[in-house]
């Protein structure tokens, strides 16, 4: 009797063990479901968002690269004015749609100035080499791209349709009012004066004259016959051909040198790529087409 009960209880013994292995068994292929699931869904979730950072990425450079929401200022003299809005920008930024072009004109001495003052230019073109080389000097310009772009002409003018008598530059003198470039600032005016000292006229007709601050007040002083006689660029002259009438050129040999206008990319600009592109386009032979139909020449 003992030993069936004896059996009896190691049986219920084994039972009890096998059902907690089966209990232990069942319950590890639970969990590992819930566990590989939340896993694979982190990964999936990770390598989108490293995808998703990579696509923005591909796209801001490729719109850097295109040149997109970018802006670059042209500091040009006053004479360029007519030949950059009406022709010479548009057909840039058609080039380069993703540029915008923005210009600001006045003499080439007060540019100089407000680039040395900090104007944020990108370009720098001036009517005269003084001025570009007293940035370069200073620092302020990539000097390797600096190109001598364009030449024009020194002229005497007088409203259309007056009766004076001016035949020849040096009757300039003989004018009872007379519109010159400030020659402190203006490189029209540091050619008249040039041009004048070197005709002997220069001290007499100093009761006469009246100074604009660039070279667009001289022109249009004269247009408005405000002022008898005036010396301006042969291409402000062209751009007014209906208002004003050219007398004569500045004489062989009363400039030392020719008037010339370089251009160049301001050093520290923050848009190097686009206005180097600018500078190269105003280079091509296209572009030279629209400065010679404004009554420029191709510079040496």
């Amino acid at each position: 009797m003992k030993k069936h009960i004896s059996m009896m209880m190691a049986a219920m013994m084994a039972a009890t063990v096998l059902a907690g292995c089966g209990a232990s068994g069942g319950a590890a292929p639970t969990d590992a479901p819930t566990a590989a699931p939340t896993e694979a869904a982190t990964t999936a979730a990770e390598t989108e968002a490293e995808t998703t950072a990579a696509e923005t990425e591909a796209t801001t450079e490729a719109a850097q690269a295109a040149g997109e929401e970018t802006e670059i200022l042209v500091a040009a003299a006053a004479s360029l004015k007519n030949a950059y809005e009406e022709e010479l920008i548009p057909m840039f930024q058609g080039k380069y749609p993703g540029v915008t072009v923005k210009g600001t004109y006045d003499s080439s001495g007060k540019l100089q100035t407000q680039i040395e003052e900090g104007l944020e230019a990108d370009v720098f073109m001036s009517a005269a080499t003084k001025q570009m080389t007293a940035l370069d000097e200073e620092g302020m310009i990539a000097s390797d791209t600096i190109t001598n772009l364009l030449e024009n002409k020194i002229v005497l003018i007088v409203p259309t349709g007056s009766d004076s008598k001016l035949a020849k530059f040096e009757d300039i003198e003989n004018a009872e009012s007379i519109a010159l470039g400030d020659p402190a600032s203006v490189p029209a005016g540091q050619y008249a004066e040039e041009a004048l000292t070197n005709l002997g006229i220069w001290d007499k007709i100093q009761d006469k004259v009246s100074l604009g601050t660039n070279v667009t007040e001289v022109l249009n002083q004269v247009a408005a016959a405000s002022a008898d006689a005036g010396i301006v660029y042969a291409t402000d002259a062209a751009s007014m051909a209906d208002k004003v009438e050219v007398v004569a050129e500045a004489p062989e040999g009363s400039l030392a040198k020719k008037v010339i206008y370089p251009v160049a990319v301001v050093k520290n600009t923050a848009h190097e790529e686009q206005a180097k592109n600018f500078v190269e386009f105003l280079k091509t032979d296209e572009a030279m087409k629209v400065f010679e139909a404004y009554g420029f020449t191709k510079g040496e």
